[in-house]
C-alpha cells in the first residue's frame, strides 16, 4: 500500500509532504487545490507495476499536458525549474524528476523503478465522468488513434471488462456485492462490448440508466472481478457526482467495508454528505484520514491531516454548508418576526 507522497514543484504544489493512511484517505478543499492531481499521481505509480511502462510516460498519458510535454507538469514560475514527485510504499520508493523544459518522457530521471515494479499493485481510478456507457468501440479507438482523452478513461473500461474472479467469493465480498445489487436493483453483464443491467425490468443498456446507478454498477464489477481485493488501491474522484444524497450513506458503508478488507481508498470530494456519512458510519478500528488542502496568504498550497472529523482545519465544505443553514434560519426567523 502507499504510505507517503512527496512533491517538489509539481503541478499546483510548490512543496508537499503527505502521509497516506492504509485505510480511507479523503481529500477536501476548494477548486484548484490539487486533489485530482494527487489521485492521478498515485494512480500512475500503482498502474505501472502492472503495465510495465515508464513512470514519466504514464504521467503524460494520465495528465495529458499540452503537446505531451512533461515539463508542463512543473509548477509554473519564471526561469528554469525542476519538478519532483516521490511515491512510497512499505518496501519501495519511486521518484521522478524533470525540468520544465522537458519535451517528452525520455528526458526525465527516475529512481527506484526496478524495485517498485517488482510487486504488482492492483488499482482502479474512477473518474468523475462515468465511462461504461461509452465502452463500445472506445478501447479500439483509443488503442489505434491519438485522441485527447486522459488514459484513466480507457483504463477503467479495461478493468470493467475483466472476467469474474475464479472461486467462491469471501463472505465480506459477497455482502458487498449483495448490497450493491440491492442499490442498483440487479446485476451487470457485458455483451459485444456493451454493458447491461439485468433487473426485474429486463436487460437495460447502460445508456438508459441514470449515471449515478452506472457508477455503483461499476463498483459492483470491480468487486466481482477481483480488482478490489486485499492490498489493492481504489482512487475515486468525486464519488458523489450524480448520486442522490440518500445513496451516499450506503456507498460510504461499502467503502468502509472495503477498507476493513484491506483495500486502500483515496477519494476527493466537495460533498458534505460524503464527509459526515463517513464520520457517522465509521466504527472503532476503521482508519479514515481527512486531508484538507488550502492556500495560505501567499497562495501556496498547504495541507492539514486529521483522523478526527471535528478537528479538520480549513473545512470549506462544512463551513459553506453551515453558512447556508444559518442564512436559511435567519430568513425563516425574519419572516416569523
Amino acid at each position: 500500500m502507499i504510505t507517503r507522497v512527496e512533491l517538489d514543484h509539481f503541478t499546483a504544489f510548490e512543496q508537499l509532504g503527505l502521509p497516506v493512511s492504509p485505510g480511507i484517505n479523503v481529500f477536501l478543499g476548494a477548486n484548484a487545490t490539487g486533489k485530482t492531481h494527487l489521485l492521478k499521481l498515485v494512480y500512475s505509480a500503482c498502474d505501472i507495476t502492472k503495465k510495465q511502462i515508464g513512470y514519466p510516460e504514464k504521467l503524460v498519458r494520465v495528465f495529458r499536458p499540452s503537446g505531451g510535454r512533461l515539463g508542463r507538469l512543473v509548477h509554473r514560475q519564471m526561469g528554469s525549474a525542476w519538478g519532483k514527485a516521490t511515491v512510497e510504499r512499505e518496501d519501495a520508493r519511486l521518484q521522478v524528476k524533470f525540468s520544465n523544459h522537458a519535451t517528452g518522457p525520455a528526458s526525465a530521471k527516475v529512481e527506484g523503478l526496478q524495485r517498485w515494479v517488482a510487486e504488482v499493485i492492483s488499482c482502479a481510478y474512477l473518474p468523475v465522468k462515468e465511462m461504461l456507457a461509452h465502452a463500445p468501440g472506445f478501447r479500439s479507438l483509443y488503442a489505434s488513434r491519438d485522441i485527447h482523452f486522459e488514459e484513466v478513461y480507457s483504463d477503467i473500461i479495461d478493468r470493467a471488462f475483466l472476467p469474474v474472479l475464479r472461486g467462491s467469493p469471501t463472505e465480506s465480498r459477497r455482502r458487498l456485492l449483495e448490497s450493491l445489487e440491492t442499490a442498483i436493483e440487479g446485476k451487470v453483464f457485458a455483451r459485444n462490448e456493451e454493458f447491461f443491467l439485468r433487473s426485474s425490468q429486463g436487460n437495460l443498456e447502460f445508456t438508459l440508466l441514470a449515471e449515478g446507478l452506472r457508477k455503483l454498477a461499476l463498483l459492483w464489477l470491480l468487486i466481482q472481478n477481483g480488482t478490489l481485493l486485499e492490498g489493492s488501491v481504489l482512487l475515486w474522484d468525486e464519488p458523489e457526482t450524480n448520486l442522490n444524497p440518500q445513496v451516499v450513506g450506503n456507498l460510504m458503508d461499502i467503502l468502509l467495508e472495503l477498507q476493513r478488507g484491506g483495500v486502500q481508498v483515496l477519494l476527493a470530494t466537495h460533498d458534505y454528505f460524503v464527509l459526515k456519512e463517513l464520520d457517522l458510519r465509521r466504527k472503532p478500528g476503521d482508519r479514515v484520514t481527512f486531508h484538507s488542502l488550502y492556500r495560505d496568504d501567499k497562495g501556496r498550497l498547504l495541507r492539514s491531516s486529521t483522523e478526527d472529523y471535528a478537528s479538520i482545519d480549513r473545512n470549506a465544505i462544512a463551513d459553506t454548508f453551515g453558512d447556508v443553514y444559518d442564512r436559511d434560519v435567519r430568513r425563516a426567523l425574519g419572516k416569523k418576526g
